[in-house]
């Protein structure tokens, strides 16, 4: 069944309404808001990589504090163990039975902190819970719930001490995607309101969890046309043939592809997916699943220069197939 037009325009408001709350802490950045809640509530994880002091943690504090659910920060550090990610289970001497004790990882909004400064094993620990949205300790698995996120960061030009993710760890995040530094009239807004310690605390719950399941319900709904999963298809294989790429795009990655453009036609208004979203969307989505050959670092090709060759190289649907 197909979304219909008077729930697309509901999604729309509903999705206007959140990315208005989340501007109240990050100035200057609806386009990386837009990002962040399109990977929410497509039922996905998001990457920001970026320089100190952008409000990389700002933006994943408001969005903690728009959704009315739980949330937590977890410091990643070198001496970071994955059972402080999971949780441990503990022997109860005096009811005489082991008990899990659930770790940060069982809240709706999770905030991995630096993730590259932990140990490629504490790293490891995120990969079931990211897929499945369950961790299993001891055999036994628990649930994470429904909605589940993680939002994780790194700085890219601090690399001493830190582990570089591994590629199937990068696939498992539907977006990657930076900040940046706010233009000047974003600066100086910040700066007026200077005596305004802790903006993530002027965000309020404006929806709840149970609306967050059925605006991704709607999502799932939104039509796409044969022709554009036809081209979303071309786009991997092309991607996988192009100069100086060694890891084209997995299938994994043509299926977040799929969800997200779902979730980004809905909130423009819209009940259908058109070939614009799928440009739109290319460089968050596929840049950090392409791997290139150590002779493109020194020839100066770079991922998002590959995304647009590669976006050039096929061309889009122009009619919708019967």
């Amino acid at each position: 069944m197909t979304i219909s037009p008077e729930q697309a325009s509901w999604f729309q408001k509903t999705f206007d309404k959140l990315t208005d709350n989340m501007e109240l802490a990050v100035l200057g950045k609806r386009h990386t808001v837009r990002l962040t809640l399109t990977c929410l509530l497509s039922e996905g994880h998001i990457l920001l990589e970026d320089f100190p002091g952008t409000g990389k943690t700002m933006l994943a504090r408001s969005l903690a504090n728009t959704v009315q659910g739980s949330h937590a920060r977890i410091q990643f550090t070198p001496d970071l163990l994955p059972s402080d990610v999971t949780g441990v289970t503990v022997y109860d001497q005096h009811k005489r039975v082991f008990e899990f004790h659930p770790g940060p990882i069982f809240h709706s909004i999770v905030l991995a902190d630096e993730i590259n400064r932990a140990s490629p094993k504490t790293q490891s620990a995120l990969l079931e819970v990211m897929e499945e949205g369950r961790v299993t300790v001891d055999g036994e698995p628990h649930s994470v719930g429904r909605p589940f996120m993680v939002i994780a960061t790194q700085n890219p030009i601090e690399q001493a001490g830190t582990y570089r993710l591994p590629e199937a760890q990068l696939d498992r995040f539907l977006m990657k995607t930076a900040l940046g530094y706010p233009d000047r009239a974003a600066t100086v807004e910040l700066l007026n309101e200077a005596k305004v310690r802790d903006r993530a605390a002027l965000v309020k719950p404006v929806i709840t969890a149970d609306t967050i399941a059925q605006m991704s319900r709607l999502a799932d709904d939104v039509y796409v046309d044969p022709a554009i999963v036809a081209y979303v298809a071309e786009l991997a294989e092309e991607s996988r043939r192009l100069p100086h790429v060694k890891l084209g795009i997995s299938a994994r990655g043509c299926l977040a592809f799929i969800r997200v453009t779902k979730t980004w036609a809905a909130a423009d208004g819209r009940d259908h997916v058109v070939p614009d979203d799928i440009k739109a969307l290319a460089e968050p989505v596929l840049a950090h699943r392409i791997l290139l050959d150590a002779e493109a670092q020194f020839t100066g090709v770079s991922v998002e220069g590959i995304v647009s060759r590669l976006l050039d190289s096929v061309a889009p649907p122009t009619d919708r197939v019967a």
